[in-house]
């Protein structure tokens, strides 16, 4: 009988996603930092997408079986101050990046 072609498994796939999201993670994080997110996004609108990026990356660490990060390890970010300076943006048609 002839052996199946091997596949990865589920876990090794969850780990792959859990990377690309902790990426995804990382550059929003830098875009913060750098306040280059005021380019391209409104303060609600960036929220949001931070929320998002960051429960994306939450439930691929818990489908891979990674332990869950320690909150106190991890430096949150002040909150987004509005700017007066800086027009409101319509990022309606913008992508996700």
């Amino acid at each position: 009988m002839q052996a199946l072609p091997s596949r990865p498994r589920l876990d090794e796939i969850a780990l792959k996603w859990h990377d690309l999201a902790q990426r995804r993670l990382d550059h929003y994080t830098e875009l913060y930092r750098s306040g280059r997110w005021q380019r391209y996004y409104s303060q609600e609108r960036f929220a949001m997408r931070m929320l998002d990026v960051i429960n994306a990356a939450r439930q691929w660490r818990a489908l891979a079986g990674l332990p869950p990060v320690d909150p106190s390890a991890v430096q949150s970010p002040p909150q987004i101050e509005s700017s007066a300076q800086s027009p409101r943006r319509d990022d309606t048609m913008r992508p996700a990046a």
